[in-house]
């Protein structure tokens, strides 16, 4: 079986502090009388695991736990600060799905700009649009701007567009929450036609359910570091016990399915 993704040994290191409010003759002077205060923070700690063709894992753990971060290098929007990450195929990433646009824009401007931020054609827009907005349930709303739109109705525009190719790598980041309940219900359909064929999915979403629902295995972070990986109902399991107060459940969930090293 084809490997699609993987992710070798990955760290990622926040720094933080007061260098983003001085300028250079600041610092200098800071520096010089050790008053220049930065701080690391390890967001993600030496984390593997690899995909194959049809694999779906869930990612699960508290906020805080690197979930997202770790997302964000798997797509190429941020750089491991360690690690490697290897990609053979095309990759859809469903991210902040309201980030990108323009509130003073129209509707219709917007899909087109979100388009081409996603490297669509002008001529796969103008064949797409329609599809597009009928998917969104927006077609009373297309001359609006942006900014007059709920933030489930902004979504529902960013998800239309975002799941318009068929990726090799599809990522998911909360999304399947989007608009109401009967858009949920017509987002999870769309998105398990692009995962039925063939596709590698990664899914964080702290609905435990649906992870148990969608995926084949699961990694579980805490803390920025790998717990378990494998089995998903029976991690699931351990990890709601751990969620419940049960401290021993990630202990035995290490020592059962331990992640790659």
């Amino acid at each position: 079986m084809r490997s699609v993704l993987k992710v070798d040994n990955v760290s990622i290191r926040y720094k933080f502090g007061d260098f983003r409010d001085i300028g250079l003759k600041e610092w200098t002077m800071r520096k010089l009388t050790h008053t220049y205060q930065v701080e690391n923070f390890m967001a993600v700690k030496n984390v593997s695991f690899e995909l194959f063709e049809g694999d779906l894992l869930g990612i699960i753990g508290s906020n805080g736990a690197g979930k997202s971060t770790l997302l964000k290098a798997v797509t190429g929007v941020m750089v491991p600060t360690s690690g490697e990450i290897t990609c053979d195929g095309r990759i859809s990433a469903l991210l902040e799905l309201a980030s990108g646009f323009d509130g003073d824009l129209t509707v219709k401007e917007n899909a087109y700009l979100r388009g081409a931020m996603l490297g669509y054609t002008r001529k796969f827009m103008n064949e797409a649009y329609d599809q597009i907005i009928d998917f969104a349930e927006l077609q009373d709303f297309e001359e609006r701007p942006f900014k007059q739109l709920s933030s489930g109705m902004q979504s529902r525009l960013a998800f239309s567009i975002a799941s318009l190719v068929q990726p090799e790598i599809l990522i998911l980041d909360e999304v399947l929450s989007v608009g109401d309940g009967a858009f949920q219900e017509k987002s999870s359909k769309k998105m398990m036609e692009i995962i039925k064929s063939g596709a590698v999915t990664i899914l964080v979403s702290h609905s435990v359910q649906q992870i148990e629902n969608l995926c084949t295995k699961v990694l579980w972070l805490n803390h920025g570091e790998a717990v378990a990986l494998g089995d998903t109902q029976r991690i699931c399991e351990l990890y709601g016990s751990f969620l419940s107060g049960n401290a021993e459940a990630l202990v035995e969930a290490a020592q059962q399915y331990p992640s790659p090293k």
